[in-house]
């Protein structure tokens, strides 16, 4: 248990970076129409007897703004990268030349741009109901610490108010990203 404001800030604020940088991660396996090597991060590829982490057959790369590269280390491998490229759902479609898989990042419709920013808001919505519930764990602490005597009540409204303060600035922060991320969809 918490004894003192810091401590208690400290694990909180752990908390809610974690929901906000889960949030970074969905936002940019969204794709925006621009190449992010984070976009194939998702995509696992069946080699050598298991499915591994694209990321471990091969280097993923961004050399234009609408291509990604996929240097693949073991040439045997490359039929197997761009089937799960292709199969991954993202609406790729992966090409290779020699043990170079090229990703062309095809141009966004504007209803495609509509769903994605739909799944951003999805995303950034589950962000805050992630610190919100870190805010009601805070909250719930302060007030058994009121209860057990170890803090005043003085002391219980004092951190109930930083707990709040503390909630709002990561939601301010989600908002913000979600910003961010529909002014790259819109802008592609």
């Amino acid at each position: 248990m918490v004894t003192d404001l810091n401590e208690l800030k400290e694990d909180l604020t752990r908390r809610m970076d974690g929901a906000l940088e889960t949030l970074r991660r969905e936002f940019a396996g969204l794709r925006s129409g621009r190449a992010n090597p984070a976009l194939l991060e998702p995509v696992r590829v069946e080699a050598y007897g298991s499915e591994v982490p694209l990321a471990q057959v091969g280097t993923v790369g961004a050399p234009e703004p609408r291509m990604l590269t996929v240097q693949v280390w073991d040439r045997s491998l490359v039929g197997a990268v761009e089937r799960a490229i292709r199969d991954s759902g993202l609406g790729l479609n992966p090409g290779s030349d020699g043990q170079l898989v090229r990703v062309p990042i095809p141009q966004l419709t504007g209803e495609r741009r509509q769903e994605l920013f739909k799944a951003a808001s999805r995303y950034a919505e589950g962000a805050k109901i992630a610190v919100r519930g870190v805010r009601r764990d805070g909250m719930d602490q302060t007030k058994a610490l009121e209860k057990k005597g170890t803090i005043s009540q003085d002391d219980e409204k004092r951190w109930a108010e930083e707990v709040q303060k503390l909630t709002d600035q990561y939601i301010r922060r989600i908002d913000e990203s979600l910003a961010e991320k529909d002014k790259e969809i819109k802008q592609v």
